[in-house]
């Protein structure tokens, strides 16, 4: 009987040792799973800081408005949105732009436009050109966050967003013209 008790009180003082060990597989998996969250916060953050260079400006070209003598009047900094993915994504989600800086939207085909400021920030000025690189329709002073639909009044190619009040401080009007250079090759039509 010595033996069988012996035994019996080493399993019992060995059972609390026991039951350590579920303890110290729910400590590791809980340190897994908290180097995973941090893993997935940091590369969240890391897709958050990537997905913000959308959202400054980028110069890609210049572009210069002329009057009705074509006399260049003001010359602004362009970036262009010619791809269906930077069309729809445009002036969305940035907090401003710079007053001598614009958006300059270049379409496959010259035909009617029409313009919305859903997820945009900020008042726009918002002209359309047509094929001739001449200013068909101006919306002035469009209202941010808005699904009201902004279309020009004839076809047109060419769509210049700039900051609203612009046309106003730098005498921008229909039938002006405008002409830029720039780094992207479609922008040389």
């Amino acid at each position: 009987m010595g033996k069988k008790n012996r035994k019996k009180k080493q399993e019992e003082s060995a059972s609390p040792k026991k039951s350590l060990k579920p303890l110290i597989v729910k400590i590791g998996i809980a340190s897994v799973a908290l180097i995973v969250v941090f893993f997935f916060i940091l590369n969240n953050c890391d897709d958050e800081s990537t997905n913000m260079q959308y959202y400054k400006f980028k110069k890609e070209g210049e572009l210069t408005f002329t009057d009705s003598t074509a006399n260049p009047t003001v010359k602004i900094d362009i970036e262009i949105a010619d791809n269906d993915y930077e069309r729809q994504l445009g002036l969305m989600n940035r907090q401003s732009m710079e007053e001598m800086q614009g958006m300059l939207f270049i379409f496959p085909d010259e035909r009617f436009q029409s313009f919305w400021m859903r997820n945009t920030l900020f008042a726009l000025d918002i002209l359309f050109i047509n094929s001739q690189k001449e200013i068909v329709t101006i919306h002035k002073n469009t209202t941010p966050l808005s699904e009201q639909s902004y279309p020009s009044s004839e076809p047109a190619i060419y769509v210049l967003e700039v900051n609203a009040g612009f046309c106003e401080r730098h005498n921008v009007n229909l039938g002006n013209k405008v002409f830029w250079i720039g780094s992207k090759l479609s922008i040389t039509r």
